[in-house]
């Protein structure tokens, strides 16, 4: 699944080539594709609202990317995606036929087009007004951006928490926009174990931790993130912050610090690699 990097790369591919252009029409290839519910435009709105709509900014937030429209009839729209564990959206050239994954088409005001596209089908398109987003269960739960939030804001999170520190980190309502891969590359570098209870970490270590986050999601967006399988950014181009991969995927190797074979172990359901000499 796209992770916070990977959404980030995307957003700022999209913003470059989408900024000032119109949305001209909209095709939608499959159904589930737009997600349904209160507050969300149906796919029969997004027909009416759509074409002629001005491309204000592409943004994210959490694992989310969110496209702001300007329309006749609404002075501003949000049109928000969750790519989930395949989604992808990349600017094609005009005349480019949609493959059989292409879930929504955008035609643009310079005969481009932004495909939607997602071999499993889990991801999802949703469009709303502003008062809308802010009501959206899914939007107004998110935790804190952790490129934005400050050392002291981050300890806090942790106080009385008795959960596994990864587990913490997985969780979208506890901090927005970490998923396994950068869960534990930042666990490694703060020498913290995946499995450690939370309010057992020293203070100086969750520091360590928060600068870890900062500096491996930093890296990972400078790098255009981490293509593993599916993630493409907006020009259908890889990442490359794989090949700087310390401990994820990496399980049965030896540990690049201290040569020690790195370990395994579930948490949260997803599989954690380790090496239990770097981290305690």
């Amino acid at each position: 699944m796209p992770e916070l990097p990977e959404v980030q790369t995307i957003a700022r591919g999209l913003m470059t080539e989408l900024r000032g252009r119109r949305i001209m029409s909209f095709e939608l290839l499959s159904s589930g594709a737009v997600e349904k519910g209160r507050g969300a435009m149906s796919p029969a709105q997004m027909s009416r609202y759509l074409p002629g709509a001005l491309i204000r900014r592409v943004w994210r937030r959490g694992k989310m990317l969110c496209i702001d429209l300007i329309t006749k009839r609404e002075p501003l729209l949000h049109m928000c995606f969750h790519l989930k564990m395949t989604g992808r959206l990349v600017v094609v050239p005009a005349g480019s036929e949609p493959d059989r994954h292409t879930r929504i088409v955008f035609r643009l005001n310079d005969g481009r087009a932004l495909h939607f596209a997602d071999a499993r089908k889990f991801g999802y398109c949703r469009v709303m007004a502003p008062d809308d987003l802010d009501r959206w269960p899914f939007y107004a739960t998110l935790g804190p951006e952790p490129l934005e939030i400050g050392e002291d804001a981050f300890l806090r999170l942790f106080e009385g928490r008795r959960s596994q520190v990864k587990s913490l980190l997985l969780d979208q309502h506890f901090i927005a926009g970490i998923g396994n891969i950068y869960a534990d590359e930042s666990l490694f570098r703060a020498g913290i174990l995946p499995h450690a209870q939370a309010d057992s970490v020293e203070p100086q270590r969750l520091r360590a931790l928060h600068s870890a986050i900062h500096d491996v999601l930093t890296e990972a967006i400078a790098a255009n993130g981490s293509s593993i399988s599916d993630y493409r950014d907006a020009h259908g181009d890889s990442g490359a912050f794989q090949n700087d991969f310390r401990v994820y995927g990496r399980y049965g190797e030896p540990c690049r610090i201290c040569q020690t074979t790195l370990e395994r172990r579930t948490v949260a359901g997803r599989t954690s690699t380790y090496c239990p000499t770097c981290q305690h």
